[in-house]
Parts: C-alpha cells; structure tokens; sequence
C-alpha cells in the first residue's frame, strides 16, 4: 500500500455504501402473514402498503409489484397505450415510437421503453442537480417534436426540476413517467416524489432507503390506471370463472412477505432521511477543504440524501482512463480522480460506486439519440470538453463523481477514516 496511507487500518466489518437497516417489526409483519396463511400475492401486508404510500406520496392508488423495474414496465406500457392505442401481443405498445428519457440513470429507468418497441432518446443531464436539463429536453422537441412520452429519473434521492419538465410537457402534449425508484420521502416545492408523473414508480430494493428486499410500487390518481396495472400484474386474468386472458399479462404482483418487511419499515421514512441527511453534512464538512463538490441540492427539493457523492474539480483531476470494463489512473501530487479514490477505499474494506455511466455511453444504446442544450450528438465516447465546458454533462459528472459510503449504520469514526483517506488520495 501507498506511503500516503501509513497508519490506517483495514476496516474489520465493511464499510456499505447503502445496506438494509431492519429494525425488528419487518418480523411481525412476515410472521403475521405466514400465520395467517397469506404469503402470496394477497394479503393484508400489500393493502395497508399501498394504502400507507398513496397518503405518503399524495397518490389516489398504488399498485405493490414485485420490483420498480416491474412498475416502470407497466407504467410505460401504460403510456403507450394511452399515447398509440392497444396493439396485438407480439407488438410492443411503443413499436416504432421514440421516447425521451433521462440519460443518467441505472438501465433498469430506461428498458421498459425497449421491452415496447420504442426507441430511448437520452436527454443530457444539469449541473444543479445532476438530473434531466429541461433546456436539453426543448432542444429534443425542436429535433423530435412528435415525441409524446418523456420518462424522468431522479438521480440518489434528489429531485430534478420537474415544474420545468411538466411545462415543457404540457406545452407539447406529452405526458410523464416519473421514476422516483431512489427518491421516496424526498419533496420539490414540499410536494413528495412519485405526485409528479402521469404515471410514477417507487422501489424498495434491498440497498433503497425503504426496502422490502424487492418490490416496487405504481402509483396513479386514476382508478381505471389501477386496476389495469393490478390486472396486467397477475397475468392479465379475466373475470371468468376459468383462465381466460385477452391480452398480455404478466407476473409482477408483490407478494405478501416482500410486502410485510416493507410495511415494517415504512414508519421508519423519516428517521432514515434524518440520518442519510447526517451523513451528507459531515461528509460536506469533512471535505471542505479539498477541491471537491458534493452532489447539488437545488432551490426548493428537499432530497432524501439516498446517496453521498463527490465531484472531483476539473483541475484537481488526475490522469484517468477508462475502457468499457477496466480503468486506469497516474498519481499526481495534489490531484485524484475517482478510480483511485475507489480503489483505496476498496483496499480498506469501504464500499464506494462510480456515478451512474450514462446511458448514452452504454454498448447496448450507443447508436440511440442523445440530445444536450447544444442539439443532438451521436458516438461521442470521449469527447465531451470544448474549450475547457462541458459539452456532454452527464459524461462529465460520470468520468469526474463518485458515490461514498452512505450506509446509515456506519458510525462517525468509520466515516471520518472515510473522510481521511478521501483526504490522503490528494496529498
């Protein structure tokens, strides 16, 4: 190991970057469906689920599912739907149809469009708040101007500027998938995430502020919405007194024992936020003085600080480079880049990410549109600075961020080591 991290100790239990936090009533919730005999798709465990998020979120209905990734299925078939009309089982309701999403992202935001026949159009992101530019997203009407589905993510818990996005919206006759998997009890103008959308999604996968260790939910103010998300969601049954199925379906209802450990951590939201927000601070405070940013909190959002991370500044970046699966990085005096800074903490047992590689950088959609203030590129898989600005943003964040430690059950020493050898990579 580096002289420069003489005297530091390998933690002996890792260090997560976000690991469940149960709390003992997940228990009583999963024991009480087994004696009930209620441990599939039904139960008393998924309505009061349902019931507790739609007040929460300031939804009508909510819709438990087996995963957020199964709720954005539906949400964009949904969309289709509503956008192009039904079509026939082995047509995807967006076939042929390009959709604007937002290009930082986990893939799981933006596969649905494909698993329809559509065809993702990313939308570069802003520096205020590392989500969907809504002037990139004018630029994408001025070149696709009959585009009419736009889906939203918002990136580790903090809200985009969703008024901007729905006035552009609206003025263009489209509607909103908003992907609120990360951001659950995080509020724009004190109004929760997952209200946004015309159709909204929330997971609780096993690292999410709120987990049932699988899981997700639609949410909707339409009662038609959500009794065709339940329908479609068990396989698109009908009411019949045999299996009579006249459209597609699929299996994605949330069982009753994913749906008992949420429901046991739901009253737990705000005590969470409280102690990710604590890990923020002093993360802010500890590093301070190094040339380094933490991810934006814009004017009037209220994040759930689901995930801690670093900007490293232009000029403190030492030499990195990255290859579709490998990086590499030289050490320069008074300088670091986010492989060495993941590396390090890897070799002292701390768990760190990099930021989310943008979609349009990913081999598997590197031929779709990408569109940023400036208009469209296609394949520019490095050159994203002119002239010293950033021309593709969300490229930026990505080869300049990194995702800290953000585990709420990681004590004030762990995370001052943390913040030391954060340190220590720049000497």
């Amino acid at each position: 190991m580096d002289k420069r991290f003489d005297g530091i100790k390998k933690f002996e239990n890792r260090v997560w970057l976000a690991s469940p936090t149960m709390h003992g009533d997940e228990l009583k919730w999963i024991n009480s469906a087994i004696e009930a005999n209620w441990v599939s798709t039904l139960g008393e465990n998924i309505n009061e689920v349902e019931r507790i998020t739609s007040e929460i979120t300031g939804r009508k209905y909510a819709v438990g599912l087996s995963s957020g990734t199964a709720a954005l299925h539906l949400a964009i078939r949904l969309a289709g739907e509503r956008v192009y009309g039904p079509k026939p089982a082995n047509v995807g309701t967006l076939q042929g149809q390009k959709v604007f999403c937002s290009d930082m992202t986990f893939d799981a935001t933006v596969n649905p469009v494909a698993y329809e026949g559509g065809e993702a159009v990313f939308i570069d992101s802003e520096y205020d708040s590392w989500n969907m530019s809504p002037e990139a997203l004018e630029k994408a009407f001025e070149i696709f101007p009959d585009v009419k589905i736009i889906v939203v993510a918002y990136l580790y818990g903090t809200p985009g500027k969703i008024s901007e996005i729905r006035e552009i919206a609206d003025r263009h006759g489209a509607i909103i998938v908003e992907d609120a998997a990360e951001s659950f009890g995080a509020t724009y103008n004190g109004i929760q995430t997952g209200k946004f959308g015309d159709y909204s999604i929330i997971s609780f996968n096993g690292n999410k502020i709120i987990t049932g260790s699988a899981g997700g939910l639609f949410l909707t103010d339409s009662e038609f919405d959500c009794h065709k998300v339940r329908k479609l969601s068990t396989q698109a049954r009908e009411d019949a007194q045999w299996y009579q199925h006249e459209e597609l379906g699929y299996n994605y209802r949330m069982s009753n024992i994913v749906a008992g450990i949420v429901r046991g951590q739901l009253p737990y939201l705000d005590e969470h936020i409280a102690l990710k927000k604590k890990v923020y601070e002093r993360y802010r405070e500890g590093l301070k003085d190094l040339p380094v940013t933490m991810n934006p909190i814009p004017q009037n959002t209220e994040p759930n600080y689901w995930l801690s991370c670093l900007l490293i500044d232009r000029e403190a970046m030492c030499e990195q480079v990255r290859s579709e699966r490998k990086a590499l990085y030289k050490t320069e005096p008074g300088k670091s880049c986010p492989t060495e800074i993941f590396e390090t903490l890897a070799a002292f047992n701390a768990d760190a990410r990099p930021i989310w590689k943008p979609m349009h950088m990913q081999p598997i959609y590197r031929n779709n549109s990408f569109v940023t203030i400036e208009g469209i590129l296609r394949g520019r898989s490095n050159a994203y600075i002119d002239e010293g600005n950033a021309v593709d943003i969300s490229m930026d964040i990505f080869d300049r961020g990194l995702c800290l430690p953000s585990d709420i059950k990681m004590t004030e020493q762990e995370q001052d080591v943390v913040i030391d050898i954060i340190h220590r990579c720049f000497n």
